[in-house]
């Protein structure tokens, strides 16, 4: 796994468990850690998907 998905993989779970902790306590700043779970899943499936396509032209070549 790449260091960026690897990085971006932890971001997502801290903000998935500080959006939960939130919403237990009944704060709807929670949302905004949704908002960056999202974000930060999307960074590390680009990242992931970005290494596997570089792999695949190296086999190639």
């Amino acid at each position: 796994m790449p260091r960026n998905a690897l990085f971006a993989s932890i971001v997502l779970v801290l903000a998935v468990t500080a959006a939960v902790v939130s919403f237990v306590e009944g704060n709807w700043f929670g949302v905004v850690w949704v908002l960056m779970a999202g974000v930060s899943s999307n960074i590390a499936w680009f990242y992931i998907r970005k290494d596997r396509l570089e792999r695949a032209r190296a086999e190639q070549a």
